[in-house]
């Protein structure tokens, strides 16, 4: 039986299908490799998309199939854009000589897969439950400060994105660093298999898009199929501070594994931090360990939590063959991803932290943490975190509750399960019954003295409350 991979080919999604193979590759090649029915003459092709807006003449089109979207119906717009041949799930109407598969999603990772075998870069891959996308940022930073390094670009991490990364490796690149997201079970085995890392890391894992995955039991298990994808003289990169640690390692039976933590509070991590001061800017510098040896090092990041992503980055880039040095320069560099605890300028003086990405239970509470530590007023605005199943109402109260024992001077927020949030929190709490009506009573009070956390989950659409507060034109500070 194929399985049911929750992936969803959006429009949005089809404007990054370019990718770039490594020598030629024909038609009758691909399908030896596919399995697939050649329709048409052999022909020669370089370079592989799945959107017709952006093909380029000569290009092979490989047309996906989503629950809402089909690429077989769009063919007629490949071929009038000069696409060399096709890749189709079910035979259309057409000149292109073309290859038919069962399925065009397999068959793209597949390509991607043979790209990746002609690449000699080392191929790291990250998942997590949180943290991944500021980890491969910094991996990304770190790699680069001495090599050419290609690292996944803004959130395609899913199983159309993985394939798609892996088609632009070039000859140049000697490392690559894929981020690896999921909203079910099966999504990182796909991503997985198609990548083949040397080197893979698992952040953490929380109840984050829980629906997806049944219980969190289920995510727990879904991370770990990073662990049967790896190579097998490949090394497995591990949270010793994350409780699920010990059933990846038992997972990981027969492959290297490595530790990181904190502050090797289990003693048996190969890297780790110590005296992590977190200075009033909300920045950081600690001391990392290492089995190579001790170095200061110092990230513009907010709050602890940062810390320790730096300090998985750290393992996994040396893991590597990457230096201290290059380590402390490229950490250095990192700034804040967009929407996630990235500081702007806002209205009338205040300082804004955009962590409208995404929510979930525990970067709530480190978004609190960071809030909290900060100096002037502070308030924490909220929409609702959305995909907790039958967590979400205690959930809400438990942020509530968080709040509560935490230096905050106020709790705004907006959304249904937010209002539990209020009726939990002690201090000066206030909901709102739309975004409009927050927006403007958060304008009548903005001053320099103020700093203004935003957050909630993708679906809350809090990156409006953020348009609206920052100046105009205005980019991280």
């Amino acid at each position: 039986m194929p399985i049911k991979f929750g992936w969803r080919c959006r429009l949005e999604e089809r404007s990054s299908g370019v990718g770039a193979l490594i020598g030629n590759m024909t038609l009758s090649l691909l399908a030896q490799e596919l399995g697939g029915e050649l329709l048409g003459e052999d022909v020669m092709f370089s370079n592989l998309s799945t959107d017709t807006r952006s093909l380029k003449r000569g290009d092979l089109y490989l047309a996906l199939v989503g629950e809402n979207f089909d690429g077989n119906n769009f063919v007629k717009e490949a071929e009038r854009a000069g696409a060399s041949s096709a890749v189709l799930s079910r035979q259309v109407t057409s000149k292109l000589p073309a290859l038919k598969v069962t399925d065009s999603h397999a068959a793209l990772a597949k390509i991607a897969n043979i790209n990746r075998q002609r690449s000699a870069a080392k191929i790291i891959a990250v998942t997590g439950s949180q943290g991944k996308t500021t980890v491969k940022e910094m991996l990304s930073s770190i790699l680069n400060n001495s090599a050419n390094c290609l690292a996944t670009k803004a959130n395609l991490n899913n199983t159309i994105g993985v394939p798609l990364t892996l088609l632009n490796l070039e000859e140049q690149h000697e490392y690559a660093v894929i981020e690896m997201g999921a909203n079910g079970a099966h999504e990182i085995a796909f991503s997985v298999a198609a990548t083949e890392p040397d080197i893979a890391l698992i952040t953490n894992a929380s109840p984050t898009h829980i629906e997806g995955f049944g219980s969190l039991q289920g995510i727990v298990t879904a991370k770990g199929e990073i662990i049967d994808g790896l190579k097998s003289d490949g090394v497995m990169v591990l949270n010793a501070d994350d409780i699920y640690l010990n059933e990846w390692l038992a997972r990981a039976t027969g492959k290297r594994t490595v530790r990181f933590s904190l502050e090797n509070a289990a003693g048996d991590s190969q890297y780790f931090s110590s005296g992590v001061v977190v200075r009033s800017d909300g920045s950081s510098s600690f001391n990392l360990h290492a089995p190579q040896g001790e170095q200061e090092l110092s990230i513009r990041l907010l709050g602890k939590h940062n810390v320790l992503n730096a300090v998985a980055a750290s393992a996994v880039a040396m893991e590597a063959g990457t230096s201290l040095t290059d380590v402390a320069e490229g950490l250095a560099k990192v700034n804040s991803v967009s929407g996630r605890l990235s500081r702007l300028s806002g209205v009338n003086g205040c300082h804004l932290i955009d962590d409208s990405y995404n929510a979930s239970p525990s970067s709530f509470l480190a978004a609190i943490d960071v809030l909290s530590k900060l100096s002037g007023q502070k308030i924490l605005v909220m929409g609702d975190m959305k995909e907790l199943g039958i967590d979400a109402d205690s959930a809400h109260r438990s942020i509530g509750e968080y709040a509560s024992i935490s230096k905050l001077d106020a709790l705004w927020a907006t959304g249904k399960k937010s209002k539990l949030v209020i009726d939990a929190y002690a201090g000066k709490g206030r909901h709102f019954e739309s975004k409009e009506e927050l927006i403007k009573a958060l304008i009548d009070i903005t001053n320099s003295d103020l700093t203004v956390l935003i957050k909630g989950s993708r679906g809350a659409k809090m990156n409006e409350v953020v348009t609206a507060l920052k100046i105009d034109g205005e980019t991280q500070c």
